[in-house]
């Protein structure tokens, strides 16, 4: 398949797939005609792509997991360890950011407790 047609077949921008070529997140095969030409695997590589971006990973990182072994993480080709440090890395961040979320929500709470009880007292 084209580019263009991964584009909507996936709701993806051609400029992001193009990004992701440029930092060999995916790899088409070129036609004679230098169009790129997209296979089913490259489907399944987007996905993931789209979802390590939304967990908060950037490219590079993107990178070291995809160009394990086809995902098939196994002790024997490494990719087991990079995995691990990187989505260590990633939830212990995620949970810093939950804790900071949760101080924020508490001291929004208080405010709106605070100003609910001044505008009672002005009722009054």
């Amino acid at each position: 398949m084209k580019i263009g047609e991964l584009s909507k077949k996936m709701g993806v921008s051609i400029r992001s797939l193009r990004y992701y070529e440029q930092k060999n997140l995916i790899r088409p095969s070129r036609l004679e005609n230098g169009y790129r030409e997209f296979e089913k695997s490259d489907i399944e590589k987007v996905k993931a792509v789209q979802l390590f971006l939304k967990i908060g990973m950037n490219t590079d990182e993107i990178y070291h997991v995809l160009s394990c072994d086809d995902f098939h993480l196994t002790e024997n080709n490494g990719c087991a360890h990079i995995a691990v440090e990187l989505y260590s890395k990633r939830l212990t961040n995620v949970r810093q950011q939950i804790n900071y979320l949760q101080k924020i929500e508490h001291q929004l709470e208080n405010l709106v407790d605070y100003w609910d009880k001044e505008k009672e007292k002005a009722r009054k």
